[in-house]
């Protein structure tokens, strides 16, 4: 396997868009421009917030300012010229003028810029029958992924992809200083050891790496590591994926090593007899045990969960949904949701020619969708509804990539709504603490017992239910139970799995305007967390910590251990 790509062996058709992509960017110069620029961000600061559309007020006022005489300047033109303005002193910093010009707000609405890479391809020790294999991509990916197309052109070259996705995010208005960094490619875990931590080393390398022209590197992966805590791009998250029948106590320390922090896991199934049709190589007590490893080392559970499998049923999906959260074992943190989607060159292709597949029509998908969605409970984020596969692959079956928006136009005509965490976060909506009151959600899991403390907006809010943070708090129910059988240093620990605080990612050290962040929660949060640990006949707490929350955590009293930062508890 190599790890990076050499330039002459990445598809001539992913260079030329890369080249035809800076062409068309290059040709642009702020300084040719700032008239015109500068009377459009004083029209654009004259509209009243009350009378701001964020879908037509910028369009009618581009109209009236054509690009050289044709056609509109583009946000990414428009933020280019902003912050040419600013450094020539020509125009104030203005928040409101950037939020309204900002590309793709979406993105960082939940407080971080989610940075994905992929590994090099590579084989998988898995031979789902429903799993495309791309010779070009690590298993199960396809090449034309928008994310695939951008590993590509890098080579797979873990700097080069994640410096790349830092500098896209600034280039269209974005502060991207805290970074959770995705890693996607197969299963993370049958990679040598050697590529991981080589893989992570250069992530972190290009982190620290961003907006600081005097790093020079790092000597190790510990090293790129401590040269984060205080760079000014941080890592506020790291994810990988696996199997459940990777996760052992090895690979547990071995995630910690690295500075993991949520793992996705492809659980495609809670009923045997679906996982063996499908050939997931695997069974449910092996999920169940790979959960536990995992929760009591403190890490976040992302699951996928695959409807429409072979031999599953709208009704067997219905049962298979209602597992994830009737199993103690199970309840995960976040969810992918990810329709079985039928690709050639796959065993299940050979089974739907020779009928003995069909996959769900519209109808049937939606109805199972709305009728799953609203059970969700409300520690529960569901992150997707529909995998980004290119239509023209999918050979029969749903192909909307607007799913979850029919799903939801389902719920809203049953009078219904999803109970999942991304359906009631506060979003980019500016919030007070006044608005704001402290509720408790508790439940039992195999190994522990689960605190899901939420800041919500009231009911005096002008948006009352709302999620504007959140805490994880998990307390195992016996000493030594799952990883903490090995993991001496969390053994008797009260663990904060997770602290989460919405809003629009802003830059380190940076002043709010009411967003969530910035408003203290989460330091409320820690202390509720440790008074019910405290209740709960426990002295020491730990938290899971990536490598750029070190010192927000050393602030509020924890310090740093071998692989979890602790504090006691009075």
């Amino acid at each position: 396997m190599k790890r990076i790509i050499p330039l002459e062996e990445i598809p001539k058709d992913i260079l030329t868009k890369t080249q035809e992509w800076q062409d068309k960017r290059s040709g642009y110069h702020p300084a040719e421009h700032s008239a015109v620029l500068n009377a459009i961000f004083k029209e654009i600061g004259q509209v009243n917030e009350s009378e701001w559309d964020m879908r037509t007020s910028l369009k009618r006022i581009l109209s009236r300012f054509p690009k050289d005489g044709k056609g509109f300047y583009s946000k990414a033109d428009l933020i280019a010229g902003y912050r040419y303005l600013v450094a020539e002193g020509d125009l104030e910093a203005d928040p409101l003028l950037m939020k309204r010009i900002r590309m793709k707000p979406m993105r960082t609405q939940s407080g971080v810029a989610p940075v994905t890479v992929l590994t090099a391809p590579a084989g998988c020790p898995g031979k789902c029958i429903f799993c495309p294999d791309d010779w070009r991509m690590p298993k199960s990916y396809i090449y034309d992924e928008p994310g695939c197309q951008r590993a590509e052109r890098d080579g797979f070259d873990p700097f080069r992809q994640t410096a790349g996705r830092i500098n896209a995010f600034e280039s269209i208005g974005h502060d991207a200083d805290k970074v959770e960094l995705l890693v996607l490619g197969g299963t993370w875990s049958a990679y040598g050891r050697d590529y991981r931590e080589w893989f992570i080393q250069r992530c972190f390398d290009a982190m620290n790496a961003a907006g600081n022209p005097a790093y020079t590197g790092s000597a190790s992966l510990a090293d790129a590591q401590e040269q984060n805590i205080h760079a000014g791009h941080r890592n506020v998250g790291l994810v990988v994926e696996t199997r459940p029948d990777w996760v052992t106590p090895d690979e547990i320390r071995h995630l910690r090593k690295l500075g993991v922090t949520k793992v996705q896991i492809g659980v495609q199934s809670l009923d045997d007899d679906i996982l063996a049709l499908n050939k997931r190589g695997h069974d449910v007590a092996t999920v169940r045990q790979a959960l536990g490893l995992l929760r009591t080392a403190g890490f976040k559970l992302h699951l996928h969960w695959m409807p429409n499998l072979y031999g599953a049923t709208p009704a067997k999906d219905r049962a298979d949904f209602a597992r994830f959260f009737n199993d103690p074992a199970i309840c995960p943190d976040e969810l992918k949701i990810y329709p079985c989607s039928l690709i050639a060159d796959t065993e299940l292709y050979d089974l739907w020619q020779a009928g003995q597949y069909q996959p769900y029509s519209e109808s049937e998908l939606v109805d199972l969708l709305a009728d799953v969605k609203p059970t969700i409970p409300p520690y529960t984020r569901v992150n997707r509804l529909f995998r980004d596969i290119p239509a023209h692959h999918i050979q029969a079956g749903v192909k909307l990539s607007n799913l979850r928006q029919v799903v939801h136009e389902e719920l809203r005509r049953r009078g219904q709504e999803c109970g999942c965490i991304r359906c009631h976060e506060v979003k980019r909506r500016t919030v007070t603490a006044e608005e704001l009151q402290l509720k408790l959600y508790s439940y039992e899991t195999d190994l522990t017992r689960e605190h899901f403390l939420h800041f919500v907006t009231n009911a005096q809010s002008r948006h009352p239910g709302l999620i504007a943070g959140f805490l994880r708090l998990s307390l195992p129910l016996q000493p030594g139970v799952g990883s903490r059988a090995f993991l001496d240093e969390i053994a008797d620990s009260a663990m904060i799995r997770e602290v989460h605080v919405y809003g629009p990612a802003l830059a380190i050290g940076k002043e709010s305007s009411g967003q969530a962040q910035h408003v203290g929660l989460g330091t409320r949060l820690i202390d509720e967390a440790q008074r019910i640990s405290r209740a709960g006949g426990f002295t020491r707490m730990s938290v899971i910590a990536a490598t750029g929350t070190r010192a927000y955590y050393e602030a509020r009293g924890f310090a740093q251990g071998e692989l979890y930062m602790s504090r006691t508890i009075g």
